[in-house]
C-alpha cells in the first residue's frame, strides 16, 4: 500500500469518526435524586488566548455533559450569569465568555483589534473549538443575539437549542430607542456618534438595571457599579460606539438569522423581559412566526430580567434543557 493512499483511508477515517462524534448526543449526567444532598457545582475562571487576545471564561459542570453556552449583552460580561450557572451546572456543562472589550476579557486598542459582531462570533467559535465544545444550546440576550446567531448560521449542525432572553431577529423589535442608532448607521458621522455617549453613562447604565423591574430590591447595585467601571476605563468608550455603529450589519442578516429557525427548527425557549425599552415585547412575537412550537413566557421585568426573575427562570430553563436535551 503506497504512503499516498494509506494517508487518504486515514484521513478518511479520522473525518468518518468526527462526523459521528459531532452527531452523536452528549451525555447527560443523572440529576441529584430528589431530597439526597446535592453537591455546590465548582465554577472555574480561565482565560484562552484566541487570535492574540485573552478570553476570560467562566466553567462549571460535568465535562461530559451538554454544552449550554451563555452569551451576554451590553454593557455587562459572564458576570450576569453569575447566579445561572450554578443551578445548570450539576448536569450541564456551562460556558460563559466574555466579549474582547467586555468584563474581564482583554481590551487590546481599536486601532489594532475590529471590534464588530462578525469579529465576535468569529472569536466564539474559535472558543468553542479551542473547549472541545462541538455541539451546544445557546442562552442569548441582547448582543449574544446576533452573536450567538451569526455562530449558528455559519455552524447551524451544531446548535441543538436556543434560550432566548431580549434578545432581537426581526426589525418589528428595533423600536423607539433605537431612532438615535440608526440615525448614526445612516449618517456615520462625529455629531451622529457623539450623540450616542449618554449611553454609556451611568445614568443609562443604572436605567438597564432597573427600568420595568417589578421587584427593586432584588437588584444588586454591584451590577451598574461593576459595568460602569468597566465602560469608563480609557478607550472603552469609543469601543461601545464602535460596537453602535457596527450593530447595523446584523439587521440585514436578520433574514438568515430566521431561515435557520425554520430550516433547523431548534428546541427554543423565550424568557423575555416584556418591560424592556431596548428590546421590547414586540421582538418576541415575531419568533413564533418561524419557530410555532417556541415556549414563550413573557415576565413582569425589564432588561435584565435574570436579576429580577431568577426563581421564575431557572426552573423554566432548567425544565426545557431536560426535556428537550436530556430526554
Amino acid at each position: 500500500m503506497t504512503r499516498r493512499l494509506l494517508t487518504t483511508l486515514l484521513t478518511g477515517v479520522a473525518l468518518a469518526a468526527a462526523d459521528t462524534a459531532l452527531a452523536a448526543p452528549a451525555a447527560c449526567p443523572k440529576p441529584a435524586r430528589a431530597g439526597a444532598a446535592q453537591a455546590v457545582p465548582v465554577i472555574h475562571y480561565r482565560t484562552a488566548s484566541i487570535d492574540g487576545v485573552n478570553v476570560f471564561y467562566r466553567e462549571a459542570g460535568p465535562a461530559n455533559g451538554p454544552v449550554v453556552l451563555l452569551l451576554h449583552g451590553f454593557p455587562t460580561s459572564s458576570h450576569m450569569f453569575r447566579n445561572l450557572i450554578p443551578l445548570l451546572a450539576d448536569r450541564y456543562r456551562v460556558i460563559a465568555p466574555d466579549y474582547p472589550g467586555f468584563g474581564q476579557s482583554g481590551m487590546p486598542d481599536r486601532t489594532a483589534f475590529t471590534y464588530s459582531f462578525a469579529h465576535y462570533a468569529d472569536i466564539i467559535d474559535k472558543l468553542t473549538v479551542m473547549l472541545r465544545a462541538p455541539r451546544y444550546s445557546m442562552y442569548v440576550m441582547d448582543y449574544g443575539a446576533p452573536v450567538g446567531y451569526r455562530l449558528a448560521i455559519a455552524h447551524p449542525e451544531r446548535v441543538q437549542a436556543l434560550i432566548v432572553q431580549n434578545g432581537n431577529a426581526y426589525t418589528e423589535g428595533l423600536g423607539a430607542f433605537w431612532d438615535p442608532i440608526k440615525a448614526y448607521w445612516a449618517e456615520d458621522t462625529p455629531a451622529r456618534r457623539d450623540a450616542l455617549a449618554g449611553l454609556v453613562t451611568l445614568e443609562t447604565t443604572k436605567f438597564q438595571y432597573t427600568d420595568g423591574m417589578s421587584d427593586l430590591s432584588r437588584i444588586s447595585p454591584d451590577n451598574w457599579t461593576i459595568d460602569q467601571a468597566l465602560l469608563d476605563r480609557p478607550g472603552n468608550r469609543d469601543i461601545q460606539l464602535d460596537l453602535f455603529r457596527d450593530y447595523g450589519t446584523n439587521v440585514p442578516l436578520y433574514p438568515k438569522f430566521q431561515a435557520f429557525f425554520r430550516e433547523r427548527k431548534p428546541p427554543t425557549l423565550i424568557v423575555w423581559g416584556k418591560n424592556d425599552k431596548i428590546f421590547p415585547e414586540s421582538g418576541a412575537h415575531p419568533y413564533k412566526r418561524d419557530l410555532p412550537d417556541a415556549e414563550m413566557h413573557l415576565l413582569d421585568t425589564g432588561h435584565f430580567a435574570l436579576e429580577d426573575k431568577l426563581d421564575v427562570m431557572a426552573p423554566t430553563i432548567r425544565g426545557f434543557l431536560d426535556r428537550k436535551i436530556c430526554k
